[in-house]
């Protein structure tokens, strides 16, 4: 009987790990082509999943309000926080961490230690939603932290979970950004985020 050299069994065992790498990185390339070749439309579809899963209408759509509790306004799609609608509770108490935080009645303005934050109007309006943004601008926002993605632009506020959407792939964000740019545009200017003292002070005298 022929004996097997270790030295044989180690290259065989090298040159199937190396052809197994190779199927692993021939596969890769494959289904980054699959995603490269979507279609426009195709981008919309998946976006439109992805905001759907995400929860995006929790926060970002206005609500109606149903038997069943509040409800995304299907008329006003992720156009935030609704211009000239009642601030959150102002509670003092939530801007000290470890209370909690308050909340409008449709979910879209919030209190907390961060001070007084409202959803953003994500419909393609140019003036003020995100109709003259770019896909840079978007990626570059949900991967920093940062408004516009820009490094001196100032921080998105709690309780916007940017830390995890900006983990999605960069074929995801760009379908959720298509998504976003497929909607109609909807005028709606969303307030400013307010800082703690200013929110102390707003609380304060409503007291």
């Amino acid at each position: 009987m022929k004996r097997i050299s270790t030295k044989s069994i180690l290259l065989s065992l090298t040159l199937i790990c190396a052809l197994g790498l190779i199927i692993s990185c021939e596969n890769e390339k494959k289904e980054m082509k699959e995603e490269a070749a979507m279609t426009p439309e195709q981008m919309v579809a998946r976006g439109k999943y992805l905001a759907t899963v995400g929860s995006c209408n929790d926060c970002h759509s206005p609500k109606v309000m149903t038997a069943m509790g509040p409800v995304p306004d299907t008329t006003k799609l992720l156009s935030g926080h609704p211009a000239g609608s009642p601030p959150p509770p102002l509670d003092t108490n939530a801007l000290h961490p470890g209370y909690g935080y308050t909340m409008t009645p449709d979910i879209t303005g919030f209190m907390g230690p961060w001070g007084i934050s409202y959803a953003a109007n994500l419909s393609p309006d140019s003036a003020t939603g995100i109709g003259a943004w770019t896909v840079e601008n978007f990626m570059g926002a949900l991967r920093t932290g940062k408004h516009l993605g820009m490094q001196g632009g100032r921080p998105i506020a709690p309780p916007m979970p940017w830390p995890f959407v900006g983990q999605m792939t960069d074929d995801d964000l760009k379908s959720v950004f298509a998504y976003l740019k497929s909607l109609p545009a909807i005028s709606n200017e969303v307030p400013s985020p307010i800082p703690p003292p200013d929110a102390m002070a707003m609380a304060t005298a409503k007291k």
